[in-house]
Parts: structure tokens; sequence; C-alpha cells
């Protein structure tokens, strides 16, 4: 019997998981197979209200969506383990050349204007907050308010942090939990807290947090002097987000890795067409491209 060494016998697996590799890949269209995606956790609402379009539309399409925060979805790219994220933000070079380093192209779309929006509880008498005080807060300066954040590693601590320019959170005013949906909690049952969370938590809170949203107030924001919306304090809304009033806005992205055509190509394709940017205006959010409207003139 013919003897197999190490070296054949590993050159063997890797010949089979290639195979195997890309015989999955061969089942998979822009539009049919299965795939997977992972999703910063601030923006489940509108992730989950894209998917839910996009599969009742493709009915041979099967995205499954795991929800993390900022860092882990950067680290599942990097790891390989998975070839699609949505996130509010882009790869860094050094980022992009780790994938592209396995023969991947990364394409990066914006599909979606988010704000960062700032919550108290209905008996608070925060309604409004300029965004020097959240810098101060941030520094560690004295304060009388406290921010309560959803993830110390999450997409909205990045944002703040970069806001203020500063590389560690300070140790007093400054709360961090775990997702927006405990802080939506913990805001509404705790007077004078604030909390940090995506506007689409607001807009589209789940049917658990349905009765606690309502009972929150959105605070509004007042931007640094010379800077957008300075004139005075701006709420969310995408009429302030289209116009650049507001003053803590983000970009949404969708990354994608997968090389050749398939989900990943499908589904970003579908957020960027017309009923993508319609579930977008639908959800609150301010759409990259505002879908025309349609007027029926009857006679």
């Amino acid at each position: 019997m013919r003897k197999i060494n190490m070296r054949q016998s590993f050159t063997v697996i890797l010949l089979c998981l290639v195979f195997f590799s890309s015989c999955e890949n061969s089942k998979q269209t822009e539009t049919t197979g299965s795939t997977r995606l992972v999703a910063d956790e601030s923006l489940m609402p509108i992730v989950e209200d894209q998917l839910i379009v996009f599969e009742n539309i493709y009915k041979n399409a099967d995205i499954e969506a795991q929800y993390k925060h900022e860092k882990a979805v950067i680290n599942d790219l990097l790891k390989d383990s998975t070839k699609i994220a949505i996130t509010s933000r882009t790869l860094t070079p050094q980022e992009a050349s780790v994938i592209e380093k396995r023969d991947l192209k990364v394409r990066v779309n914006r599909f979606a204007v988010d704000a960062v929006t700032l919550v108290s509880n209905k008996n608070s008498a925060d309604t409004v907050i300029t965004v020097q005080e959240i810098i101060d807060i941030l520094k560690g300066m004295p304060s009388k308010r406290q921010l309560v954040f959803d993830n110390p590693n999450s997409s909205i601590v990045r944002y703040l942090m970069e806001l203020a320019d500063i590389s560690s959170l300070p140790t007093k005013g400054i709360y961090a939990l775990n997702s927006n949906a405990e802080v939506i909690k913990y805001v509404h049952n705790n007077l004078g807290s604030i909390g940090v969370i995506g506007f689409n938590w607001i807009k589209q809170p789940t049917v658990e947090l349905e009765p606690l949203v309502a009972e929150l107030k959105v605070m509004g924001v007042k931007g640094l002097p010379g800077k957008s919306g300075s004139d005075k304090f701006y709420r969310p809304s995408q009429d302030n987000l289209a116009l650049e009033n507001y003053p803590l806005s983000r970009n949404l992205y969708i990354i994608n890795c997968q090389g050749g055509g398939g989900l990943g190509l499908g589904f970003a394709a579908f957020l960027a067409g017309d009923v993508g940017q319609r579930v977008v205006l639908k959800s609150g959010l301010l759409p990259d491209s505002m879908p025309p409207r349609e007027i029926i003139i009857r006679k």
C-alpha cells in the first residue's frame, strides 16, 4: 500500500477545502444562495428592515446576520470570519491591505446617514446639550451629567472619542453597558442619566422597547462654534441630517470582500437601489440618495 507523508496529507486536505469552498461559492449568485454578514449592533433595526425586504423579494436568498460591537465586526473581516460587514466607518489602509493580501477586493458603499442620538428620562430636566459639554465630559471635566454608552468598543464610543480627540475614556461621568437596548432600559429607569444611542433605535425600536422609548426625551444638540448646527439646538431628523444642521451625524457603509459575484454584491446593490433607499427613508434615517417621488395623475 502506498504511504502518504505529512506534507502530502496536508496538501490533500487543503485541496479538499478549496474544492468545497468553490462549490459553495458556485451555488451563490447576487440574489440566490446563503451567506453570513456581521453588523454593528447599534445599526440592528435598519439592517433587519433591509434584510426582511431583500429576502421577501428574492425568495432563494438567505443572509444570516450577527450583531456585534464595532471592533468585533472589523476583527471578523480581518480574520476572514466574514466577508460582508455593515459599519459606520470604512477600513483603514492597513486593514484593507490585510484583506487584499488574500486576493480579495474591498468594496465599500455608503447607503445611509445616521445620527448619534442623546436621550434622557421623561422626568429629567435635561432637554438640550452642546457638543462642547459632551467633549468636556469625555475629557473628564466635572459635570452633573452622566453619559451612558452601549459598549466601550462600540462605534458610538469610537465616534465620540474621535470628536473629543481622546485616546481613553475617563473614569468618571461615563457608564458603559453592553447594547443600545440596555442603554434605553437604563435611562428609562434612572433619572439624571443621558443615553447615547443610534437614531434608528428611537425611530424603530423592538416591540419590547417601544413602551420604554415612548417615555424617553430626544435631546437637542448644539454644535461647536463655527461648525454645523452651532446657531441653535437641533434634534435628529431627516431634514436636519440632510441640511447638515444636526452636529452628530455619521455615515453607514456596507463592506463587501467576497471577491466575485455573490450575495454580498447583490445586497450592496439592493441597499443602494431604489427599494433599499426607500427602506432607509421609511426608517427615519437619511438615504444616501433620495428616492424619486412617484406622482399619479388621475383624470
